[in-house]
């Protein structure tokens, strides 16, 4: 078996054109009774709908690391506002995606026998960063249920997505050094007992990547190199805190103004310190793709181990319906089945990227603007066509009429995750 993340495979790009699904692929033998090809027009809708609702443009990238003429780039609407056309093959900032990294790391340590998932995370970090009667376990930080308050609360003013008044005051140009928000997490006090309630705080995998220094004397962007982005080939992916900008062709942030009579505000130009090991990554759909095939289906060199593999996908429920949460993974239940990956949403910049269990399909959905629900959801509806393709109804069935392209408006509706900002 060939797996894209490591040996590209032909693909077949679409910049505004829908293209019709062309039938059902082979079963798998593993997770789903049959392996839908994308209802290509479904996503085009759902695209276009998120660019309606307020975003300059969007994409979604699928590969199919088992069926040939399968992969599809769809993508609608500008990569900046001058009118450059978006395209999937250039870098974005990818938010919350960066948890999925900071996960394998940690996995990575713990295959090493280097971090117990279930002793303190405290016995893993500088003396004094957590105060000494505070026992959550590495497992409860990664699966946020810590009960460490999210200092990203603190720093945005308000729950839900972030302020172009808060940006410009506190996140553009600030510097943090981790150790310092995570004290002003701690100054809150433990917000529930470890392991009692799902609550999202960025602040666990800021955690986590102080734990990663700690044990291996390096900085989290050598880690990650050395670790992950080398090993896999990941061309178009970096952690560069503290520096603002994005090298190479890459897609323009806008964050929506709060005022939505003013108009869209370039965020491309931030240090991401503020969020850290928790958001900061750049990265491209190509190289999440290879990421996340590594990552679930261990082909092509083993990133992390299988013991680590399963822990990592083994889910708890989280408040909102059809959607659980790992160790820095997100399972979200599909009509056709279950997807793995995670979401993120970072000024400007707003990611989904899912993959089925063993990493046999990826979708890497994307929008440039922030601070608006409407275009969260029109995103995340694009992955029910992405992954489950086209369903024909009852009638159509018993008339054996060919089945239509997914109406977004009919279609099982993703629920927008209410902490995927960040």
């Amino acid at each position: 078996m060939v797996r894209s993340g490591f040996v590209r495979t032909a693909t077949v790009a679409v910049t505004g054109v829908m293209l019709a699904a062309v039938g059902t692929a082979q079963a798998s033998a593993t997770d789903r009774a049959a392996e839908p090809v994308p209802d290509a027009a479904g996503v085009q809708t759902a695209l276009e709908r998120t660019v309606a609702a307020g975003a300059p443009g969007a994409f979604a990238v699928i590969r199919d690391h088992d069926t040939p003429g399968v992969d599809r780039t769809v993508a609608v609407g500008k990569a900046k506002l001058d009118g450059t056309p978006m395209n999937g093959e250039w870098r974005f900032r990818v938010g919350s995606n960066t948890k999925m990294f900071t996960a394998a790391l940690v996995l990575r340590l713990a295959d090493q026998g280097r971090i117990d998932l279930d002793k303190p995370v405290r016995a893993y970090l500088p003396t004094g960063t957590l105060p000494a009667d505070w026992n959550m376990t590495v497992r409860q930080v990664m699966q946020h249920r810590s009960g460490i308050y999210d200092h990203t609360n603190d720093l945005l003013e308000q729950p839900g997505e972030e302020t172009t008044d808060a940006f410009e005051k506190r996140i553009r140009n600030t510097v943090y050094k981790p150790a310092d928000l995570v004290a002003h997490s701690v100054k809150h006090g433990p917000q529930s007992a470890p392991g009692t309630k799902y609550a999202y705080s960025n602040t666990n995998y800021v955690v986590l990547g102080m734990a990663i220094e700690h044990l291996t004397g390096d900085t989290y962007a050598n880690v990650l190199r050395k670790e992950i982005i080398k090993p896999l080939g990941l061309k178009k992916t970096s952690y560069v805190v503290p520096k603002k900008t994005i090298s190479g062709a890459h897609v323009t942030g806008y964050l929506t103004n709060d005022d939505r009579s003013k108009p869209l505000l370039d965020s491309t130009k931030q240090n991401g310190s503020w969020v850290g090991s928790a958001g900061a990554v750049i990265s491209s759909a190509a190289d999440m793709d290879r990421f996340l095939t590594a990552l679930l289906s261990g082909d092509s060199g083993e990133l992390i181990s299988d013991k680590s593999r399963s822990a990592m996908t083994t889910v708890l429920p989280t408040p909102t319906a059809k959607v659980s949460y790992g160790l820095g993974l997100r399972e979200i239940a599909l009509s056709c089945g279950k997807v793995y990956g995670h979401g993120g949403i970072v000024q400007g910049y707003q990611t989904q990227s899912f993959s089925t269990r063993k990493g046999d399909r990826t979708v890497v959905v994307f929008a440039n603007a922030s601070n608006n629900s409407a275009v969260t959801q029109g995103l995340t509806n694009t992955l029910e066509p992405a992954f489950c393709g086209t369903k024909p109804s009852p009638a159509a069935k018993s008339s054996q009429r060919a089945p239509r392209s997914a109406d977004v408006n009919t279609t099982p509706r993703v629920p927008a995750v209410e902490d995927s900002r960040i």
